[in-house]
């Protein structure tokens, strides 16, 4: 049996019956690779020979999901499943993994509804006016770790698997065009000014915005070119005549192959910025990405159907456009008004 790395993780590999086989540890840590590693070729040994299988060893929740944590990438992911965490590892952390079992999963779930139901903010609400995204997401990263849990044979099915989801009201704030025109005066800079106004022509995500290159930008054949997007496939985007306005009013500098930067250098980011514009704009409760959603809100209400706005947002499922059908019946009925009025 030989253990080795691939990249950072630890990974075993042996032969038996002439046969190779090679599994990942999936840590990084060499004495958990170790123990897991003996346990994969004993497993191995006891399918190939048809021996009983050995009795599940103990393992603590708590001790397993550091480990689960500590392989995780960094970025927005691991922030909200150290979040959630925070409201489940009191519950389980002393628990062993084999002990817990799916009604233990619906119990806590049900005691996270009724603590969100009992905030004051919530006080007199009907449960479907209550937004129950946060314990939903507590749900999916519990059943994750027991998917991982599975991976390195600490379990045999994951007691999270099936259990429905709670409300979550759909966040899809959208601008009229007097609040769109106070927005973009409301900013202080020219640069925060520029995103606003691209982020509701375009329909991209933040990142996509700031990570845009020059290279990317077509102003001949009037056509942006969205690379490395959130699900990994690329799309393209016209330039309609007031983007290409704006494109045009955005000087090139020759050391940068950013279309919006600081001086020079990449922008990171423009909450801050854009903070100050919702605030002087008086609006409250808007969100950067909820531009995203008043480019999508605009092009359904004026008659473009889903399956478009889909493609120029970069769906890459229906179902995700269809958060926006309720808007469609507004805009048959527009349709029918023109052509009846007109008569």
């Amino acid at each position: 049996m030989n253990i080795y790395k691939r990249g950072d993780t630890y990974w075993v590999k042996f032969m038996i019956n002439g046969k190779l086989y090679q599994h990942s540890c999936r840590t990084q840590d060499k004495t958990v690779a170790n123990e897991i590693a003996t346990a994969i070729y004993t497993d191995t040994l006891r399918n190939q020979f048809n021996l009983p299988t050995r009795n599940k060893s103990v393992y603590i929740f708590k001790k397993v999901f550091i480990e689960y944590i500590k392989q995780q990438q960094k970025g927005k992911n691991l922030d909200r499943k150290i979040i959630a965490a925070n409201h489940f590892l009191p519950i389980f952390e002393n628990k062993e993994l084999n002990n817990i079992v799916q009604v233990d999963i619906k119990n806590y779930q049900l005691q996270r509804k009724l603590e969100i139901m009992n905030l004051p903010k919530n006080t007199g609400k009907k449960e479907s006016e209550i937004n129950f995204r946060s314990v939903n997401l507590e749900i999916i990263t519990l059943s994750n770790f027991f998917n991982f849990c599975i991976e390195l044979n600490y379990l045999d099915k994951n007691p999270a698997f099936k259990i429905k989801k709670l409300n979550e009201l759909s966040r899809l704030k959208t601008l009229s065009d007097d609040d769109i025109n106070k927005l973009i005066a409301g900013a202080t800079n020219k640069l925060t000014r520029d995103l606003i106004t691209f982020l509701i022509y375009t329909g991209c995500r933040k990142g996509e915005a700031l990570n845009l290159k020059w290279d990317d930008v077509d102003l001949q054949n009037d056509i942006i070119a969205i690379k490395g997007t959130k699900t990994k496939y690329d799309r393209y985007i016209p330039i309609s005549k007031p983007l290409k306005e704006l494109l045009g009013g955005i000087k090139k500098k020759d050391d940068c192959l950013y279309l919006f930067n600081d001086n020079g250098r990449k922008l990171g980011d423009f909450k801050r910025s854009f903070h100050t514009a919702c605030k002087n704009a008086g609006l409250k409760d808007l969100r950067i990405h909820d531009l995203r959603h008043v480019f999508a809100s605009k092009m359904v209400m004026n008659g473009t159907s889903l399956y478009i706005t889909g493609e120029l947002l970069g769906h890459r499922t229906t179902q995700m456009t269809k958060r926006y059908s309720h808007l469609v019946p507004e805009t048959l009925k527009k349709a029918v008004d023109e052509v009846w009025n007109n008569k």
